[in-house]
């Protein structure tokens, strides 16, 4: 192992050398061919872009591709240049542009991972110094002495010996494998969510399968990667478990509850649900939660324990045509004979009241002031709003039944006054109350 600072007083010594210009070219080229292909790639990314068919493949070449195939060069220059010269500046290059592919590389998983927001700023924010203080102690040559210090900083658990280095190694190779993890369980989620072909709720579920087994996965094999004992952490799998027995029963609960929905396929994405007096369209799904949207825009968080425990009525589980009543009441000396032909032609005459089964006219009640009708229409969109179809419905029979003189009655109480004899009224005395 290098001293400290040695590598920077070779560096200072070459560069007061003429032949530190061999270096300097062999940089020079490097970067230069790696910039060509950068190039290429960034117009066609830009052309796939504005087509709509750029994808994480071509995002990821085009971050990596420039300092890989310039370190690629470096390496082969520096290997070239070994044996007649000093490669003090071909090393610097080198680190530093190891340190650029790695942060590329970090930031590329991270912003994959993580939607835009402060979090992701602060994460990007701290792989980038982490990267550049582990390049800045690789060129002043204390990297060795950090390392020594971290290892010496211990404690024995058992058989274990635990350092300060060998909880930072584990913590990186966790993360790193965890957001490979993420990256691969997002790319799945892409390849399936397209495939039409299977149903929307078998899609999401085998999406979340995939997450958990390659986060479980990259657990598994990156805590054995720096030296960790699995048989270890049952201990802590013990805890766990008497703590999801205890305090996240709920939280648990949901989880199963949601992998059950989506296996019985009881509710689907797009499905028209009653769930607790909340009434809409089913916009997502996830492990605990299902989005449930109504009509007038708001979203409800419905949790998919009460899913599993109450009743929920589902209006388009078997099929998506839904029945809508609409209510009219005519005066009895109206002829609804022509009140049935208007109320059957404003169905017919709406786009989304379907022709099969055609709309049919029903005498509901005989009420006090008129006769009830029912017209009866069914839909097959029933996520778009069932409101706004009775309204258009209502706005034209009114239309129609004003034209053609169709009445609609008011509410009719009929008041009968007694005529009392004179001689009755004048034996009964008079009184005042207030």
């Amino acid at each position: 192992m290098a001293p400290p600072l040695q590598q920077l007083f070779e560096l200072w010594q070459d560069i007061q050398h003429p032949r530190v210009l061999w270096q300097v070219g062999v940089v020079a080229i490097s970067l230069i061919v790696a910039w060509l292909p950068a190039l290429l790639l960034e117009r066609r990314l830009v052309r796939a872009s504005a087509a709509g068919a750029a994808n994480l493949g071509q995002r990821a070449l085009r971050e990596l591709v420039f300092p890989l195939v310039a370190l690629g060069l470096l390496l082969i220059g520096r290997t070239a240049l070994h044996a007649w010269h000093g490669t003090s500046v071909l090393n610097v290059a080198i680190a530093l542009l190891t340190a650029l592919a790695i942060l590329r590389f970090a930031l590329l998983l991270v912003r994959q991972v993580f939607p835009p927001s402060a979090l992701l700023q602060g994460v990007t924010r701290l792989i980038a110094w982490a990267v550049w203080l582990g390049f800045a102690l690789h060129i002043t040559g204390l990297a060795p002495e950090v390392l020594d210090v971290l290892e010496e900083a211990h404690v024995v658990v058992g058989r274990q010996r635990i350092s300060v280095l060998l909880i930072l190694q584990a913590a990186l190779s966790v993360v790193t494998a965890v957001l490979i993890a993420l990256w691969l369980g997002r790319y799945v989620e892409t390849k399936l969510m397209a495939a039409e072909s299977v149903q929307v709720s078998l899609r999401v579920m085998l999406t979340k399968l995939a997450k958990a087994l390659f986060v479980l996965l990259a657990v598994l094999i990156a805590l054995p990667a720096v030296g960790i004992d699995i048989t270890a952490l049952s201990v802590f799998g013990g805890m766990l478990g008497v703590g999801i027995g205890f305090g996240l029963q709920k939280i648990a609960s949901n989880y199963v509850s949601g992998f059950i929905i989506l296996m019985d396929r009881s509710v689907s994405i797009g499905d028209v649900v009653t769930v607790e007096n909340q009434t809409g369209r089913v916009t997502k799904m996830t492990a605990r939660y299902v989005v449930v949207r109504n009509p007038a825009g708001t979203e409800a968080l419905i949790p998919n324990e009460t899913l599993i425990g109450t009743t929920v009525i589902n209006h388009t589980y078997t099929d998506r045509r839904v029945h809508l009543p609409v209510d009219v009441q005519i005066a009895y000396g109206a002829p609804i004979e022509v009140a049935t032909r208007i109320l059957e032609e404003a169905a017919r005459g709406h786009s989304r009241v379907l022709p099969e089964p055609a709309p049919r006219v029903l005498v509901k009640e005989l009420a006090d002031s008129g006769v009830k009708l029912e017209l009866g229409v069914w839909i097959d969109d029933p996520e778009s709003g069932i409101a706004n179809v009775r309204s258009d419905l209502y706005f034209e029979i009114l239309r129609r039944f004003a034209a053609e003189g169709v009445e609609i009655p008011y509410p009719q109480r009929e008041l009968r006054m007694r005529a009392v004899p004179l001689t009755a009224a004048a034996e009964k005395p008079f009184t005042a109350t207030s």
